[in-house]
């Protein structure tokens, strides 16, 4: 079993920034993608930003320029540096795990709330 926990989210006014941490906890034997995804008020979840094992990272075209994701492997643990951020950037944001815990799966946080204040 892995337990995802997110920490980080707020209230930030328009042109500010955030940082959002997951750490990921259980009996993990290899992470292969961490990401970031994001679900506003009456939309679908969006992908907003993942990170292979190599370090490869995509991004919603959306965040690109303005947002930066990282991980430290060592503390099975993935950051969403978010600047220059917008209101439309207001959301509940979800940390995703794919990973070998023991066997292959997909795992998300309990999600944590960004507001921006235009």
């Amino acid at each position: 079993q892995v337990h995802l926990v997110e920490s980080g989210g707020g209230l930030v006014q328009a042109g500010g920034s955030l940082r959002l941490s997951c750490v990921a906890s259980g009996r993990i034997f290899m992470i292969n993608t961490m990401g970031w995804y994001r679900q506003a008020p009456g939309k679908q979840r969006e992908l907003v930003a993942t990170i292979t094992s190599s370090g490869t990272t995509n991004y919603a075209d959306s965040v690109k320029g303005r947002f930066t994701i990282s991980r430290d492997n060592a503390k099975n643990t993935t950051y969403l540096q978010m600047n220059s951020l917008k209101s439309e950037d207001t959301a509940v944001y979800y940390c995703n795990l794919d990973a070998r815990a023991p066997y292959n799966g997909r795992w998300w946080g309990q999600g944590t709330q960004v507001t921006v204040s235009s």
